[in-house]
């Protein structure tokens, strides 16, 4: 064997994103300084257990780190898939953070992935499992996946502080994607959603309808939110509510956002007796969510802006053909992942403004990334 080449990069930001390519492109990387000025420094929760999970889809990959936690060393090994997987988020992050590359790299597997994560399944910060369901599934429809064998089951529900959900998600393994061109938004037809309360009352779902749909009915008749309500051991450890709403377009893009309400991580170690923290009324959760989402439609482009980073990801993986794909304002999120797209797979993005609907146009050539270790029957 030869000597492995690192690739040294800094910083903690994007780690996840980071070492999904870094796996993708079979290059080791070695992240220093990580957060070695902060008071906690080092690897939080979240990431050792993204890099567990890792360790679990993957053959033979190498992490190493040192004691503090601010330097990481990972050789990336063969993404294996295969059934049977589980794996406990555990609460730091809800799953969502967990998905998006998981999903990316059971696509480029030798067996089909099929794995039970636990943990929360709703939360504020990272897009929760049925926006996931409802938006993330399809987009990876249009770069060439089967639909067979692509699914995400939600078997328990869990909210911050203490989780407990569980899902099961199903990803087939293909050959390779296909490169797209997807530029046109079309108009909003529908609006599809989903509520969902734990260990609250029912009619707190209700209510958030009732909310979000005041400002859809005046805008287009096709609005269907549905419930579900969960008690019991379905329902997790903690209390709490929220609403995931798509809006679907005459030319087949989804457009979501999502929001959760519940006591948050912080809140745990107040000292019993105090008052806990107001939460946000049910109705103003439906309506804030319902101008959420009206404003990323107003953006344009044929994603959200929190799936812009999957979005480039995938085409950037596609064969060496143009892919070309329009998104809204570029967000934060999206510029990062361009660059790291560049520097990992090589992949340049020409970007050019279309001022006329103030929206963006990226173009690019895919490395033309095969799954060589899948088996061809």
């Amino acid at each position: 064997m030869g000597k492995t080449t690192y690739k040294r990069v800094k910083g903690s930001q994007n780690l996840r994103q980071r070492l999904l390519l870094s796996t993708l492109a079979s290059t080791a990387v070695i992240v220093e300084d990580i957060r070695s000025d902060h008071t906690w420094p080092g690897l939080r929760p979240h990431e050792v257990s993204l890099l567990r999970l890792l360790e679990k889809v993957c053959d033979d990959c190498v992490v190493e780190i040192n004691e503090t936690g601010t330097k990481l060393k990972y050789k990336p090994g063969i993404i294996m898939g295969g059934k049977h997987l589980v794996h406990d988020c555990g609460v730091s992050r809800s799953i969502g953070y967990f998905l998006e590359p998981l999903i990316v790299l059971g696509l480029f597997a030798k067996k089909p992935l099929r794995i039970r994560l636990k943990g929360i399944t709703n939360d504020s910060k990272d897009p929760c499992v049925d926006t996931f369901r409802s938006t993330t599934l399809p987009i990876l429809k249009r770069f060439g996946v089967p639909a067979d064998g692509l699914e995400l089951k939600i078997e328990s529900r869990g909210v911050p502080p203490h989780g407990g959900g569980e899902i099961v998600l199903s990803v087939p393994s293909v050959q390779s994607l296909a490169a797209v061109t997807w530029i046109d938004e079309g108009m909003v037809k529908r609006i599809r959603g989903i509520t969902f309360s734990t260990r609250v009352s029912a009619q707190f779902e209700n209510n958030m309808i009732h909310a979000a749909r005041g400002i859809f009915n005046r805008l287009l008749p096709d609005v269907h939110i549905f419930t579900d309500h969960r008690a019991g051991p379905q329902a997790g450890k903690s209390p709490g509510y929220g609403i995931s709403l798509v809006a679907e377009t005459t030319s087949g893009c989804c457009i979501s956002c999502d929001t959760t309400v519940s006591y948050g991580l912080e809140e745990g170690n107040e000292i019993e007796g105090e008052e806990k923290k107001e939460l946000t009324p049910p109705e103003d959760v439906g309506e804030q969510t319902a101008s959420v989402l009206l404003s990323e439609i107003e953006q344009g482009g044929v994603v959200d802006s929190t799936h812009q980073g999957l979005l480039f990801l995938l085409c950037a993986l596609s064969p060496q053909d143009v892919s070309k794909v329009r998104v809204g304002k570029l967000s934060p999120y999206g510029i990062e992942t361009l660059r790291n797209i560049r520097d990992f797979l090589g992949v340049k993005f020409v970007i050019k403004p279309d001022p006329s609907t103030e929206t963006v146009i990226l173009k690019c050539v895919g490395c033309g990334m095969k799954n060589l270790s899948r088996k061809v029957s």
